[in-house]
């Protein structure tokens, strides 16, 4: 079986923690990756964004192929003017399927620009699609906290109108299912719940001295840990402010600890700067907690195992999450994760079991949280114990099969 997979916006290579790098990264690599082991080809098809990165990289392995089209400069660009080059990747990848000579059987978008694309592929290829929607612009609008968060109504459009073509769409999560349903009037019959999953051969307990040695981290005090991107929904302000509840109420004194941050550009300036980063900052100080809260920047996937099992905590107080990849890595890594009940997080994190789920936006309730993780002797062990063991149950092996079930169901031919 031939799989034309795509991500239009952004490029599974690329390293995490950046404005448009995260879950959907990690999902297409690895599923590329897994789908490889069993015997399928894939080739994924990303916007090029720099002229001096090779157009075809061989970097999944199993003779997969990452290609990079041209469409539009080859520069990084905002969503909003990337949906204006919709028309040239399409014919980029027909073009590259003509030069190869190779048919594909199947094409999987990722993402509604994507899925847009894939509708010119639909058509000239006469092959099913399968999507994967990973956000939905609705939600995040429901969330929005000021206009400058709102998506445009060109993204709704454009979520609608795949809907109405996808052949099979595959949702993280029953809330995601609901959410298509309700808010998108979308056919359930065309709607597969399927986590992501995680690499437990990546991801695992790590002994805590071994991972902070490897990073560089003193032994010793409390580590609370953030990953992912550096933007309002992802809810840090409500995480520094709970923070700041704790140094209230003594616990730096008592058990001290501070907040690492892993994700963005803190040192970036001019047009590359992040208007949330310097909100955050400007947070930090005003609050005086510039020795407790520390942001990282970007790290290698190579390296988050080693800060996921050095850390007391995972937290994710995120306004909106589709599904919560980084918390399943957290978990498979022996950390416990504190997470806003909303979104796959609710659905993920089992509260008193793998961690603790506290409502959206209350600083007090996630310091309750945290600080009980912190003093309570044993909970943190136990709660690392039963996440690493739930986690289990999502390896990729797993939600790969299952993913061939869809494509089999679309193509039975292939096998």
């Amino acid at each position: 079986m031939n799989v034309a997979m795509i991500s239009y916006h952004t490029c599974p290579l690329a390293v995490l923690g950046g404005k448009d790098t995260g879950g959907m990264n990690v999902y297409v690599r690895e599923v590329t990756r897994y789908l490889g082991r069993c015997g399928v080809h894939v080739d994924v098809f990303t916007r090029s964004q720099d002229e001096h990165v090779p157009h075809v990289l061989h970097d999944l392995g199993y003779g997969n192929r990452v290609v990079h089209i041209p469409a539009g400069p080859e520069v990084p660009l905002p969503k909003q003017q990337l949906a204006g080059y919709l028309e040239e990747f399409a014919q980029g990848i027909l073009r590259f399927a003509a030069e190869k000579g190779i048919r594909y059987d199947l094409i999987h978008s990722n993402y509604w620009m994507s899925g847009v694309a894939a509708e010119r592929l639909k058509a000239a290829w006469n092959a099913p699609l399968v999507h994967m929607y990973h956000t939905l612009g609705l939600m995040k609008n429901r969330i929005a906290r000021s206009p400058s968060e709102m998506e445009g109504e060109y993204r709704i459009e454009g979520e609608r109108r795949v809907l109405q073509y996808a052949d099979q769409i595959i949702a993280a999560t029953l809330a995601e299912r609901s959410q298509l349903h309700f808010l998108y009037q979308a056919d359930d019959s065309k709607i597969t719940v399927i986590p992501p999953g995680v690499d437990t051969s990546r991801f695992y307990p790590i002994p805590v001295e071994e991972a902070r040695e490897s990073i560089g981290v003193p032994q010793g005090d409390g580590l609370l840990l953030f990953v992912g991107r550096i933007e309002p929904l992802k809810g840090l302000e409500t995480l520094i402010r709970a923070i700041a509840l704790m140094r209230e109420q003594g616990l730096q004194c008592r058990v001290p600890h501070y907040l690492a941050v892993v994700g963005g550009d803190p040192s970036a300036s001019g047009e590359n700067i992040n208007a949330e980063m310097v909100r955050l900052q400007a947070l930090r100080q005003e609050l005086g907690m510039d020795e407790l809260v520390l942001f990282l920047g970007k790290r290698a996937q190579d390296s988050l195992p080693y800060y996921y099992s050095a850390a007391d905590v995972l937290i994710m107080p995120s306004h909106y999450e589709s599904f919560g990849m980084v918390a399943l890595e957290a978990m498979a890594c022996g950390t416990p994760v504190v997470a806003s009940q909303v979104g796959g997080l609710a659905f993920l994190v089992q509260d008193g079991v793998t961690g603790f789920v506290v409502p959206d936006g209350d600083p007090r309730a996630l310091s309750e949280r945290i600080t009980r993780l912190l003093t309570e002797p044993g909970l943190r062990e136990k709660l690392g114990v039963q996440a690493a063991a739930y986690a289990r149950q999502y390896a990729w092996e797993n939600i790969v099969d299952r993913i061939l079930d869809v494509y089999r169901s679309l193509v039975p031919a292939a096998g």
